[in-house]
């Protein structure tokens, strides 16, 4: 049986797409430097699979530069997030955000620092809402 198409990136994309999105453009050489240098290579084929599979998602585009390609982002990082996100709340909490917030505090995943950075982040938001 063949394996579903994700909904969103995938481990090994999103792991491309973050090279991608910290240049203007890059090439099969550029992310075979960077994965070399994190310690996981990964084989100049698969590169271009894995790139090739992004520009069929429409995350990246990509032009003709002498014998190869170069390639760049066409969705931005935040955009790819809200996706992801909203992925996980549909599929894991039942669309709750609720849930998936209720799920972070009892997993002991959010600290001092991060409740407090959430209250300035909501009554920011809050403000926002009040005009």
């Amino acid at each position: 049986m063949a394996r579903r198409k994700s909904r969103t990136l995938t481990e090994l994309e999103l792991e491309i797409m973050q090279v991608v999105w910290g240049h203007d453009e890059v090439t099969v050489d550029d992310l075979d430097q960077e994965f070399q240098k994190a310690g996981k290579p990964l084989a100049p084929p698969s590169i271009r699979t894995m790139l090739s599979i992004l520009q069929d998602k429409g995350y990246v585009k990509r032009r003709r530069m002498g014998r190869g390609y170069v390639y760049r982002a066409v969705v931005p990082a935040d955009q790819a997030e809200k996706k992801i996100l909203k992925d996980i709340v549909e599929r894991v909490f039942d669309g709750s955000t609720s849930n998936l917030l209720a799920a972070l505090v009892s997993q002991g995943m959010v600290g001092k620092d991060d409740l407090a950075q959430a209250r300035r982040l909501i009554r920011k938001h809050e403000g926002k809402r009040s005009k």
